[in-house]
């Protein structure tokens, strides 16, 4: 990455969930032309079935192949000038054998016959190698193949098709909506990536898939010229499974928060205008808002903001990997134990009902297949409040005594080999009628909390505190205005166990990350969680600003 590109990021408040990496930015600058460019399919079927003779004739007893293809383009700008716009494209194979239950893996570059054939004897020498410090062998799930099929994420207006000239000019607008309305400084960015994958296994399975994803962001920060203080909220958008038409907004779309708060939520698509106005107003008024006071609050918890507190406390901990020890980067292991879920201890209340799925029109995760051939799938993750089940892919499935894989095996890179990675994680709607207002009509002290903010969490995913973008005062049943230095604490149990309203399908949001690291080495891959509002009773509140 070039220190320009690098400043340009890291000068946007990304949101807790950013590491300092980028998918695809280890590829090559390409001309922006040269995204819209295709491989033949019968091209690419040919090299993967060299790679899988290969691997056969090199002992493997099962082996799969990934020609990956990943494009990315970053436009960033700044109050009124564009600071960088960059193209990438990576393209190689990843080829994974299995011989004599150990596993194997190479890649490479070199997109050949000859370079994808020694990719896959060198991935069965691996194995071989492997083999020999391997105390049980690899117990593979069974799966059908399913011959040559394709998927495609479904959009309207591919986002690299759209002229440049067209998107810098959408982010200079939205700079400038953010300085009309009080902004001091300003910068915005557009990211768009596109994986073409192709994978092929000796189960007999040829799968195309062609992923797309997006995500427009901001920063905004006001300053008090005769105090030098400052404040700074960033965009209220999440990145989506989507094309450009994530950024033509529709009145549909558009949900209002609480009245009082100016919150506006949004569902498939984004207007990147109203909510740089909106931005700007609500860091100014973050200058003269009252800090809060410790204590005990019902918190009311917008979609936007649930979504960080769903990843953190509900997909790491119910990863299998994690859970069996196998995986301890990134914040450790998990509470949720097999013995634990043995127990049958509540996760939280019989309100509570979450999801696993990499189905959802829209979602980060939503694929076809996984990145081990595997049809992707919905299943229950925790319900009316109890643990029923992890997230699980081939070789994990007869440790819990299951017979296929969940379909939640990615890879962020050819160059990368494929492991459990978490699919979207949603908590389902309330059932009954409900909306924001009357949720909050019930609550006679509390906080209405908007956007994700700092995060900590503890080793097993268990004691954890959060903070978010916007807060406001609840005081008997209305909104009270706004407040300043809030963050919550609880661990996983209390928190899900105190859940005691959750609002209806109709407000219904995702909110998402492109960067959800684990592994070691690291990768990153993209996940979104599904929420309507939701509310906690009785959550200890902490003063951010307070010196212990």
């Amino acid at each position: 990455m070039k220190r320009r590109d690098f400043v340009g990021l890291t000068g946007l408040a990304t949101g807790a969930l950013f590491l300092p990496s980028l998918p695809g930015m280890g590829g090559v600058l390409v001309d922006p032309e040269q995204l819209l460019e295709t491989i033949d399919p019968a091209l690419k079927k040919r090299l993967a079935d060299a790679a899988l003779n290969a691997a056969k004739s090199a002992g493997a007893s099962y082996a799969d192949v990934r020609i990956g293809r990943y494009l990315n383009q970053y436009v960033f700008t700044r109050e009124k000038q564009v600071q960088n716009i960059t193209s990438t494209e990576s393209f190689g194979v990843g080829v994974r054998a299995l011989v004599n239950g150990a596993w194997g893996f190479a890649s490479t570059n070199l997109v050949t016959e000859a370079g994808i054939v020694q990719a896959a004897k060198n991935a069965a020498a691996i194995a071989k190698a492997n083999q020999r410090v391997q105390k049980e062998p690899v117990k593979l799930a069974a799966q059908k193949g399913y011959g040559e099929v394709s998927w495609k994420t479904p959009i309207e207006r591919n986002a690299f098709e759209v002229p440049v000239k067209e998107k810098v000019d959408l982010l200079l607008a939205a700079n400038a909506k953010a300085l009309e309305n009080g902004a001091s400084y300003v910068n915005s960015a557009l990211f768009q990536v596109n994986e073409q994958k192709y994978f092929a296994s000796t189960d007999g399975s040829y799968i195309d898939q062609d992923v797309h994803r997006i995500w427009p962001t901001f920063n905004v920060t006001v300053i008090d010229r005769a105090t030098g203080k400052f404040r700074s909220r960033d965009a209220m958008a999440s990145p989506m499974g989507l094309g450009y038409e994530y950024l033509t907004p529709r009145a549909s779309d558009k949900l209002m928060g609480p009245q009082g708060t100016g919150v506006i939520g949004y569902k498939q698509r984004y207007d990147i205008l109203e909510d740089a106005a909106l931005a700007a107003k609500q860091a100014k008024e973050k200058l003269t808002a009252k800090s809060v006071t410790p204590g005990k609050y019902d918190l009311v918890l917008d979609p936007s903001h649930l979504g960080l507190t769903i990843h953190e406390s509900v997909g790491h901990p119910t990863e299998l990997d994690r859970v069996l020890g196998y995986e301890a980067n990134y914040a450790g292991t998990s509470f949720a134990t097999l013995d634990w879920k043995a127990k049958g201890q509540p996760y939280g209340s019989k309100l509570v009902n979450i999801v696993a799925d990499k189905l959802q029109p829209g979602t980060l995760g939503a694929v076809g297949y996984d990145d081990e051939g595997v049809k992707t799938k919905e299943w229950d993750i925790i319900k009316d409040g109890q643990l029923v089940n992890y997230q699980k892919i081939r070789d994990q499935a007869h440790v819990v005594g299951q017979q296929e894989s969940d379909g939640c095996c990615y890879a962020d890179s050819w160059s990368s080999v494929q492991f459990q990675r978490m699919p979207n994680i949603s908590l389902r709607p309330g059932t009954a009628k409900l909306s924001v207002d009357d949720m909050i009509k019930n609550v006679d002290k509390g906080i209405y909390i908007a956007g994700e903010g700092s995060y900590s969490i503890d080793q097993q995913r268990y004691n954890f505190q959060f903070g978010g973008k916007v807060f406001y005062a609840i005081e008997k049943g209305k909104i009270a205005g706004m407040i300043e230095d809030v963050a919550y604490q609880a661990n996983t149990q209390e928190f899900w166990g105190s859940c005691a309203a959750i609002c209806d399908q109709s407000d219904y949001r995702f909110l998402g990350t492109f960067f959800d690291g684990k592994g070691q080495p690291g990768q990153v891959s993209a996940v979104s969680h599904g929420s309507s509002t939701t509310r906690f009773n009785g959550v200890n509140v902490i003063n951010t600003a307070r010196k212990i």
